[in-house]
């Protein structure tokens, strides 16, 4: 199949990318800064030629946007609502203007969309969407309107012939270098693994496993469309969550860290406490109920499996079979 990633050169991209080209798909990936032989420029922003390789194309899986690894100034939180919004108008624009459109758009989203709550679990059908929790602080409102926003520009755009999917996806965790796992465990290894604010708040997760595992499932479900959480079965409290990450690694305490030591850390890494603090307790609903099942549905066996494949790397080597299945 001719698979087009528009933002296929971050985290979640190269897990997508490498999987289908393993996998013998034709892969073309549309990039502001193309350096490899599979990569188109584009701008994210205007129709251009690059919406040449959209027709006649399987699968469109867009992925662009700013990171959200940045401290949520507001200019910063502008550039994640513009680009989002504006590069998933543009896919379908082109979309629809392709004489062979693709079947099926997935579109990246975020379970960050759904509300700051501890009592229960979010998903598709009862979940409560964020944005007026008394008890959060106001620029988390504008994160959630930008994923409202980010549905919103698939939703509206006129294309009857091809089945739209929004990824309401939690973290993907794998062994990358970069990656929200790498820079979990770094914290871990220097001991900061701790609770954080107390650790209640809930994590939302999904291992590259299945976060391959559930593209290959919707692109193959054509009664599914809409939003779909990607995210494993069992959020668990931060504490317990980094708890486990630390067992998979051998370290054996990690030190506590307030709300206000959080707020020095998410600044040294240039990065938002939001990310830290806000309880996200997503589960899959629509795919348990459609058949999909986890490889890894725990964290602590996602976790060992994860800690495991990055001594290997880092050790130069590769257990065989450790690779992530492609769509098929």
């Amino acid at each position: 199949m001719k698979i087009v990633i528009p933002g296929g050169t971050g985290q979640v991209g190269t897990i997508l990318n490498r999987a289908l080209t393993a996998a013998g798909h034709d892969v073309v990936v549309l990039t502001r800064r193309p350096t490899r032989e599979n990569e188109v420029r584009w701008d994210g922003e205007a129709l251009g030629p690059w919406a040449e390789v959209i027709d006649g194309s399987d699968i469109v899986i867009n992925l662009a946007g700013r990171s959200v690894s940045c401290r949520y100034t507001a200019p910063n939180l502008q550039a994640m609502m513009d680009s989002r919004v504006h590069s998933t108008q543009v896919v379908g624009e082109a979309i629809a203007r392709a004489a062979r459109p693709p079947r099926v758009w997935l579109q990246m989203s975020t379970a960050t969309v759904y509300a700051h709550r501890f009592d229960a679990p979010n998903d598709e059908a009862t979940g409560v969407i964020g944005g007026s929790e008394p008890d959060a602080p106001d620029y988390w409102a504008y994160s959630v309107e930008i994923a409202k926003a980010w549905e919103r520009a698939q939703q509206e755009a006129d294309t009857p012939r091809t089945r739209k999917v929004a990824l309401r996806s939690a973290m993907v965790m794998s062994p990358d270098r970069g990656g929200v796992f790498d820079v979990l465990l770094g914290l871990a290894r220097l001991g900061l693994g701790g609770p954080v604010a107390g650790g209640a708040q809930y994590v939302s997760w999904i291992h590259e496993r299945d976060f391959v595992r559930a593209v290959d499932f919707l692109v193959d479900r054509d009664d599914l469309n809409g939003p779909v959480n990607l995210a494993a079965p069992e959020p668990l409290p931060q504490r317990a969550f980094m708890r486990a990450l630390r067992s998979a690694w051998g370290v054996p305490v990690g030190l506590p860290a307030t709300k206000w030591m959080a707020e020095l850390g998410a600044f040294a890494l240039r990065s938002d406490t939001e990310l830290l603090l806000k309880s996200r307790r997503v589960v899959p609903g629509r795919l348990l109920e459609a058949g999909f099942t986890f490889e890894y549905g725990r964290w602590p066996e996602a976790a060992q499996d994860l800690a495991q494949r990055v001594r290997l790397r880092r050790a130069g080597r590769r257990r065989p079979g450790a690779g992530v299945p492609a769509v098929s």
